[in-house]
């Protein structure tokens, strides 16, 4: 290597270095113009995570302090501070804890209050199994076909073939009721 490629090398080394700190020099005065705002997001991340953190923590302890009365209650269903702490943790599961104690005890009127429960899926079930119990048929979201194989039933027990066969018709191909919906449907032209 000659003295002239040597002084070019260094000029390029010194150029290299003179960029890097002259970027660094960038940075620290963006970073000291900026500081305020950069602490201020990076403790609001912090907090933000963190607060996250500890409220999915609690809510996993109120729900197994929920989880553990009502297994309570499941064995023992007079125990009123289990009752209490189910109230206040989790007051759906108190609701199916109810509908579990109705459907069990055939309670109609505990099923008719939970009825019109804020729970749509309480609500509906306890409709029907209310409807069930009085032998009448109910409109169900979650037990639609079943509701309607119940109204054939019924309209076959009065003599009305033609509004049973109407309902068995809305029944679904697919539905675990096809079969027995299918041969009720048969029945009833064989009868008539």
């Amino acid at each position: 290597m000659s003295i002239k490629d040597d002084v070019n090398y260094v000029k390029k080394e010194l150029s290299g270095d003179e960029k890097v700190l002259e970027s660094a020099f960038k940075l620290e005065t963006l970073y000291k113009k900026h500081k305020f705002k950069l602490w201020g997001v990076a403790a609001a991340l912090v907090l933000f995570f963190g607060g996250k953190s500890i409220q999915e923590t609690m809510h996993e302890a109120q729900l197994e302090k929920a989880n553990e009365a009502f297994l309570v209650l499941q064995e023992k269903p007079t125990d009123k501070e289990a009752f209490k702490v189910l109230e206040a943790n989790n007051p759906a599961l108190l609701e199916l804890f109810f509908y579990a104690q109705a459907v069990k005890n055939h309670d109609s009127k505990t099923l008719d209050k939970l009825s019109s429960s804020k729970n749509t899926v309480i609500a509906d079930v306890s409709q029907y199994t209310a409807g069930v119990l009085a032998k009448k048929p109910v409109d169900s979201t979650l037990y639609r076909e079943m509701a309607l194989f119940e109204e054939a039933y019924v309209a076959i027990k009065a003599g009305d073939a033609k509004i049973a066969k109407a309902k068995l018709e809305l029944i679904d191909e697919r539905s675990p009721l096809a079969v027995i919906s299918n041969f009720l449907k048969h029945s009833m032209v064989k009868a008539n």
